[in-house]
């Protein structure tokens, strides 16, 4: 054995007898000891290379998939969904860095974080636009909140979770490299997920309310298309709610150091919501609504 890996395991020996820091550390994977590795592995586990393989082939088919809808639809607003879906095919590629080069590494641990926390982010924004433009097809009076809040309010209270979130994960890696205590920097990143969650409840509110009173307007959307996006919309508030509860329990708990949890309740859910947007495209279900309500508008001598 060289000195350089019997200083690796001497390093993530200390480390996890100190009930302070105490942390998974791979028995047939020795510490490399490098400069940007933490002297544990932060996930908990070492990354599957089945999850990460699985999750770049399906959020390649879902990127082509969305491309080849806005495309044909023109529907530029749900662009969104592009982006989301590339940002998760980077974070996969930087958890099969972590399966494959090196799990200690912080690099890949907070690029891949920040990836896959983001893309969800990204597909919050293109439902909001979807109740946008539902609200915009059924009417104002309709909806407890005009289209323009619904969508810019919603978006800036996701880009304030998402940054408090990306700060704490940051601060959590940095503790764990520098041998630092890393519950403060994960309250911080508890409190960014806990204002995600209280928000897009609230956001889930809004649009059952819609959907309630829209049922007595005179423009008819397909119930298949509404009930995708209900789908979608949940299986993105049960990622949002895990990632919650796997913070609120703590970095060394059950839920964070297996990946079976983050396997069905953070990429399971994912894919189901951009597949189902695929599949039920609003430009399908809502561009020639709001054309044809905007026409009567016209005829009718309504200014639109």
């Amino acid at each position: 054995m060289s000195s350089t890996q019997s200083s690796a395991d001497s390093t993530s020996s200390s480390i996890t007898n100190d009930p302070a820091y105490q942390g998974y550390v791979d028995p047939d994977w020795p510490n490399p000891g490098g400069e940007g590795d933490a002297r544990i592995i932060i996930y908990g586990y070492v990354p599957s290379i089945a999850v990460c393989s699985l999750g770049i082939v399906l959020f390649f088919g879902a990127f082509v998939f969305h491309t080849w809808r806005l495309k044909r639809h023109r529907i530029w607003y749900f662009s969104t969904v592009l982006v989301a879906t590339f940002m998760e095919i980077l974070g996969y590629i930087f958890r099969t860095l972590s399966s494959r080069k090196d799990p200690y590494a912080v690099s890949y641990f907070v690029a891949q974080y920040f990836l896959i926390v983001v893309a969800p982010v990204l597909l919050s924004a293109a439902i909001y636009t979807i109740v946008s433009a539902l609200i915009d097809a059924y009417g104002r009076e309709y909806a407890p909140l005009s289209p323009k809040l619904v969508l810019w309010g919603f978006v800036a209270c996701d880009i304030i979770a998402t940054i408090i979130q990306i700060t704490g994960a940051g601060l959590v890696g940095s503790a764990y490299s520098n041998l630092k205590d890393p519950n403060v920097p994960n309250k911080i990143l508890l409190a960014g997920l806990a204002f995600q969650v209280f928000t897009f409840a609230l956001f889930l509110l809004v649009l059952m309310i819609v959907l309630w009173k829209g049922r007595s307007s005179p423009v008819k959307v397909s119930k298949a298309f509404l009930t995708s996006t209900v789908i979608a919309t949940l299986a993105i508030y049960l990622r949002t709610v895990f990632r919650l509860a796997e913070t609120a329990q703590g970095l060394e708990a059950s839920i964070s150091t297996h990946e079976v949890y983050f396997g069905c309740l953070e990429f399971a859910p994912i894919v189901i919501g951009v597949y189902l947007l695929a599949i039920w495209y609003p430009g399908e279900y809502l561009q020639h609504k709001n054309s044809t309500k905007h026409s009567a508008e016209k005829r009718s001598g309504v200014s639109v």
